[in-house]
């Protein structure tokens, strides 16, 4: 195998132990042992192990006991039994308290590997079932929209799809750049691996480094168990890295490095990954300007824009408005609402308006309206836009009736005065507010801590 694994042998005989170890370590592998079962958790307690091959028979803590107390301990280590033919029963026992195989003994190296490469296998698989039951949970919906400027989106993605460059999405908030990447995704030869997103802006800095590039158990408080990064979890698939410019700029140096070098160490690991994937990223900034404001970095920019998609705003694509209402309505109108159909008026509303949180706002407003209209159709009166407000919170004072002073406690009066307006139109949904203020939610959620402590504690 090409892949080195760290496997703990565990067996009370020390010639067998040392057998093993020399087979194990003859195919590349990193060799732990031990005599008996508490050591073993001992040594697992203190390093990472891919792969537990036991005994059954042991002094202190048996095989069996072993793998109750790692189960009990959410230990999801794959464990491979090694037993006489005398023992087969004891085996199959092991199995069911949750060993993946045994082996009989006595067996040659290709018996051990074949087995070790199964078992590792099915690790890895049932590792991806849990990430992509996670995502159907999330679920996620096609595009939808057949003007003429979506049309060309479309044919980028067709175009780009099979490829492996990277591609930076621009688009404001709410204009579907995540489904965007999944499309591109899906229109790759990757399309049957997993298709893993983080949202940068979403997650604090000192959480999101572990998050991307995972780490070994120890490596830090709280780490009481090792955790696969997005990264690796992501290998041979597509990673997608949602509004990079608010990645910290120590943290884009790491990433550049991966990226060029297609390896990573887990922290508190000083073992190479090799990497295999394509990197999709995303931004609801100007890339450019991010990177002339300090944002970004331009040597990252400039690895990460190798075919730039810009995803329109709903306010360019007015058209596609009444296909995406009867979408929404079709995604969450409850059994009891058979007529609810937009009508003249209501329909002339939405396309008035300028729609700054995108195709997610009007989503938020459909379901709002549904909720209002019982069985009959869509109104006007079910959709409280105020298209003043949507492109203008707050109107500045007048310059002339403004006395010069000191300007940070103007400023910032001014700014909790918008943040309190859009908190409002959004009734209280901070991603909704954040996309009206055009800023992104962390950065919201520190300003709401700034002006009013005892909300954002």
């Amino acid at each position: 195998m090409n892949k080195q694994n760290y496997i703990l042998v565990i067996d009370d005989e020390p010639h067998m132990r040392r057998v093993l170890e020399i087979m194990l370590r003859q195919a590349g592998h990193k060799v732990f042992s031990a005599s008996d079962g508490q050591e073993a958790l001992e040594l697992m307690h203190a390093n990472r192990i891919d792969l537990v091959i036991t005994d059954m028979r042991m002094p202190r803590m048996d095989g069996i006991e072993l793998l109750t107390r790692m189960r009990a301990e959410d230990n999801q280590t794959p464990v491979i039994v090694v037993t006489a033919h005398g023992s087969i029963e004891s085996a199959v026992d092991a199995m069911r308290h949750g060993a993946s195989d045994y082996i009989l003994r006595p067996f040659d190296l290709e018996t051990l590997e074949l087995s070790i490469s199964r078992v590792l296998k099915e690790a890895e698989v049932a590792l991806q079932n849990d990430f992509l039951r996670e995502e159907l949970g999330r679920g996620w919906d096609a595009f939808v929209g057949g003007s003429e400027i979506m049309q060309s989106v479309y044919n980028l993605i067709r175009q780009v799809g099979p490829t492996k460059t990277s591609v930076m999405i621009i688009g404001e908030t709410g204009t579907g750049k995540e489904l965007a990447a999944r499309a591109i995704h899906n229109a790759s030869a990757r399309r049957d691996k997993l298709f893993v997103p983080i949202n940068c802006a979403a997650i604090p800095a000192e959480i999101l480094e572990a998050e991307l590039f995972g780490y070994e158990k120890g490596a830090f408080t709280g780490a009481v168990k090792e955790r696969v990064g997005k990264f690796e979890l992501a290998n041979a698939g597509t990673l997608f890295l949602d509004e990079i410019t608010e990645m910290p700029m120590q943290l884009q140096a790491k990433l550049l490095r991966v990226l060029q070098e297609s390896t990573l160490e887990r922290l508190g690991s000083n073992r190479s990954v090799t990497l295999d994937q394509r990197v999709i990223a995303a931004t609801n900034r100007n890339p450019r300007e991010a990177v002339q404001e300090g944002r970004l970095r331009e040597d990252l920019f400039y690895r990460l824009n190798v075919f730039a998609l810009e995803l329109p705003p709903l306010r360019r694509r007015r058209e596609d408005i009444p296909a995406l209402v009867s979408h929404f309505v079709a995604k969450h109108a409850p059994r009891r609402v058979k007529n609810a159909v937009l009508d003249g008026q209501a329909a002339d509303k939405l396309a008035a308006y300028d729609w700054p949180g995108n195709v997610r706002e009007l989503e938020n407003m459909v379901e709002r309206a549904l909720v209002l209209c019982q069985s009959g159709p869509l109104e006007a009166a079910h959709f409280p836009l105020d298209a003043g407000a949507a492109s203008k919170p707050d109107t500045a004072p007048e310059l002339a009736t403004v006395t010069v002073g000191p300007m940070t406690p103007v400023v910032e009066a001014l700014e909790a005065r918008m943040i309190e307006l859009a908190l409002a139109q959004a009734e209280g949904s901070k991603p909704r507010a954040a996309a009206l203020l055009d800023i992104s939610e962390r950065s919201l959620w520190y300003k709401i801590k700034k002006y009013w402590p005892k909300e954002g504690a």
